[in-house]
């Protein structure tokens, strides 16, 4: 038994909107065998646009039963059937949420009007049900109102089983029907043809822009993990209505998919994409040279013109790196501001300082040392590559740290023989180097060391 089902709301999702009419017609595949229709008090104020779309307004609605009164009724007609609508996930996301609220919980397999049409009539320029059914020539009368459609959507059902979709249906409703989950714009043949490999993807709007990127160990299962709930909150469903296509990049590893998929992000700044916006190194070691011509070395925010000589993410653990570098190249802790006070200088009390801060040390002498200091720590700095599974078997991948920096990753030959820093650059992309990468690549090569090689300069 189908239930085909159309309702009118408040909003247009179900966690803080409510409905304001439901309709359900009961059909066995040979015509209509009951029907049930109802306004509903949504106990809440219809907005002005929706009673101008519906023609629903608040007086009409004010001495109707609340949802909790009906509830029961309306389980009892879709507990057995399969619940048919256009957009079948938005009538069956209000519907299981409200019915959830008054402890009945739906569980029906689900059959979406939208895509069984453009399995059945491919081709057609719009597939909302208006443009639809004009297109096929099926009379819709009382247009947005909840038993108008659900007529409209009846006939809409009959005229794809005319055209021989019962087959079409079956195999649409058949196991737990995972197409019925798909966002209602996207084209269900963007996600089978979605390898089962490691890969960054990429969730567009109806422009094409992208607004959500996301890597995955298996594409295709990744992304169709998002849709195995349908969550009635504004965001989720505002998500699922915006996705109108995916693309995708297969990476050798999913570890280069974590990679690319930060970079990617940053770079494209997706609406719908917020954690690894913030991964930013916050905090740089710098050196300058002060009007007395002493080189000073200071930890402060990262500044977007100058370049570091170390990112920090956290303050605490420039400062404890820093005061290493005082201590064991014997440099001024007032220069370093490790010592910010007005107080005669420690160093020179300790007799560590060898009173740079009072003038009593040429610039050269001191300069020399932090130099000295800040090649140590670049020298100390690891460059090493990982080398792993690539594409295809007829390569390996590779991504390489300089320096303690990214440099970037890419794909070699599975028969390379790289001798030596220049000549494998010319087989990888430049990326950004920010400290969450930096952090996986290194707790990477610390769990997998047969995977981490040294490369010569």
């Amino acid at each position: 038994m189908y239930a085909i089902v159309d309702i009118e709301t408040t909003g247009g999702y179900a966690d803080n909107n409510a409905i304001t009419e439901v309709a359900i017609v009961l059909h066995d595949g040979n015509g209509e065998v009951k029907r049930y229709e109802t306004l509903v008090n949504p106990c809440q104020a219809i907005p002005r646009y929706v009673q101008a779309l519906t023609g629903i307004t608040d007086e009409m609605v004010a001495d109707a039963p609340i949802f909790e009164e009906v509830a029961p009724f309306i389980y009892d007609y879709l507990k057995d059937c399969v619940f048919v609508a256009h957009n079948v996930n938005f009538d069956y996301s209000f519907l299981s949420h409200q019915l959830e609220a008054c402890g009945l919980h739906l569980d029906c397999k689900k059959l979406c009007t939208i895509r069984l049409s453009r399995k059945i009539f491919p081709g057609i320029p719009s597939y909302s049900l208006g443009n639809l059914c004009q297109h096929l020539g099926i009379f819709v009368e009382n247009r947005h109102r909840a038993g108008g459609d659900a007529d409209a959507t009846v006939r809409l059902f009959e005229t794809i089983l005319k055209a021989g979709g019962l087959e079409t249906i079956r195999e649409m409703i058949r196991g737990r029907n995972r197409e019925q989950y798909l966002p209602v714009n996207l084209p269900a043949v963007q996600v089978q043809q979605l390898p089962l490999c490691p890969g960054v993807y990429y969730f567009h709007d109806q422009k094409g822009k992208v607004i959500y990127v996301g890597k995955a160990r298996n594409l295709r299962q990744r992304v169709v993990s998002h849709f195995s709930n349908n969550k009635p909150g504004r965001q989720k469903q505002e998500f699922l209505r915006n996705i109108h296509s995916i693309s995708h990049e297969v990476t050798g590893t999913e570890l280069m998919a974590f990679l690319l998929e930060c970079v990617e992000i940053k770079r494209l700044w997706p609406v719908y994409n917020r954690s690894l916006k913030r991964f930013d190194p916050i905090y740089g070691l710098y050196v300058y040279e002060d009007r007395n011509g002493y080189s000073r070395l200071v930890v402060e925010k990262r500044r977007l013109q100058l370049q570091p000589v170390y990112t920090f993410s956290q303050l605490a653990e420039g400062q404890q790196l820093l005061r290493r570098l005082v201590r064991e190249w014997e440099l001024c802790p007032k220069l370093c501001f490790i010592q910010t006070d007005s107080d005669p200088c420690e160093g020179v009390r300790l007799e560590s300082c060898h009173g740079a801060c009072e003038q009593r040390e040429a610039p050269e002498t001191y300069n020399g040392r932090v130099e000295a200091a800040v090649a140590s720590l670049v020298k100390s700095l690891p460059s090493f590559t990982l080398l792993d599974a690539g594409r295809h078997p007829d390569e390996k991948s590779c991504i390489l740290i300089e320096q303690g920096r990214l440099y970037g990753m890419g794909y070699l030959p599975a028969d390379a023989s790289i001798s030596d820093t220049l000549e494998l650059k010319e087989y990888l992309t430049r990326y950004p180097d920010y400290d969450y990468m930096r952090g996986l690549i290194y707790q990477h090569a610390e769990q997998w060391p047969g995977k981490k090689f040294v490369v010569t300069e």
